[in-house]
């Protein structure tokens, strides 16, 4: 049986219900009760991921742990002390469920990090790779880093596996944050000044982070994954204007982009204080992810366009809703 953290949120509902049609019994830990999640799987409650939650009876006869649940990334984070709270839920929380999982005889323990741990940005063509050497500052970055050390340690003690993804941005279907605005924008066609930017960034569709995640759970047929970093992406870099293109195909429409200098766009953005925003607009940020690819003989389920053209569709659904 396999354990899913996270399992109400925007992957975890999705990997739930993978394992769930895959025909694997499937226990989902979540704060609340859910009837989609109950469908598919028998629900465990945690009240909350703590650094001395007891997981004993979530544990029982369990194989392996995709761990997703975690305090994820903000903008304009409101907390008095960002790291402290993101350590204490990314970092020490993970690592008591992880040793508790190791006496409790879990085979694999599979850990969605982030790219974060990588950084920030890259040059054009210059993607990260697993084997970067590199302590992020970002605070949400550096609890997932040490998390990651953390494991490795665990698994190097114990002899549970350890595996480690990090992917980039998530987009699919019920997507939330910048990615549904940019959705709200493009099915409005309201003109926007992004017509002229030249960045790569890699991006990794709902379907392509669940089918690898749940071919890495896989541990008697990926043997060759544990205690191993992978890099997960769909393998189309795209730069933002060509991104926003794609997403107004997905509604069926053309983007009414217009070519405002990147460089003009940038100084406006760091005088208003928006230096992060832009950072994500204009900056680069690829990946190689062809370890996931040749290590586990893994390939993408799903291309950019087919995604896209699910997450407008499900946009629409639920705008007539």
């Amino acid at each position: 049986m396999i354990l899913v953290t996270g399992a109400t949120g925007f992957v975890g509902r999705s990997v739930v219900e993978h394992l769930y049609k895959g025909g694997l019994g499937v226990r989902a830990c979540s704060r609340q009760k859910s009837a989609e999640i109950e469908r598919c799987s028998e629900l465990y409650i945690a009240h909350d991921m703590l650094k001395n939650t007891e997981w004993q009876q979530a544990l029982l006869n369990i194989s392996v742990v995709i761990h997703l649940a975690a305090r994820v990334h903000v903008m304009d984070d409101s907390a008095a002390d960002p790291l402290t709270e993101f350590r204490y839920v990314n970092t020490a929380s993970t690592l008591n469920l992880a040793r508790q999982a190791a006496e409790a005889g879990v085979k694999r323990f599979v850990f969605i990090s982030s790219i974060k741990v990588n950084g920030e940005m890259t040059s054009v063509d210059q993607p990260f790779k697993p084997n970067d050497n590199y302590i992020p500052t970002d605070p949400y970055g550096l609890s997932k880093y040490e998390a990651e050390q953390g494991l490795l340690i665990i698994a190097k003690e114990t002899g549970m596996e350890v595996v480690i993804l990090r992917p980039p941005l998530v987009y699919g279907p019920d997507v939330k944050a910048n990615f549904a605005s940019m959705m709200k924008w493009m099915n409005k066609s309201i003109p926007l000044p992004f017509g002229a930017i030249h960045n790569k960034r890699s991006l990794v569709a709902l379907g392509n982070l669940v089918s690898f995640i749940i071919h890495c759970a896989d541990y008697k047929k990926t043997p060759q994954a544990a205690n191993q970093v992978f890099l997960i992406s769909d393998g189309e870099d795209v730069s933002t204007t060509e991104l926003l293109q794609k997403v107004a195909k997905a509604f069926g429409k053309k983007a009414l982009l217009l070519p405002v200098p990147v460089s003009l766009m940038t100084l406006a953005a760091k005088l208003l204080g928006k230096g992060d925003v832009a950072n994500r607009l204009f900056g680069s940020l690829q990946v190689d992810s062809s370890k996931a690819r040749e290590l586990l003989d893994w390939k993408p389920v799903i291309t950019m366009d087919e995604q896209l053209k699910k997450t407008a569709d499900a946009y629409l659904a639920k705008k007539k809703n």
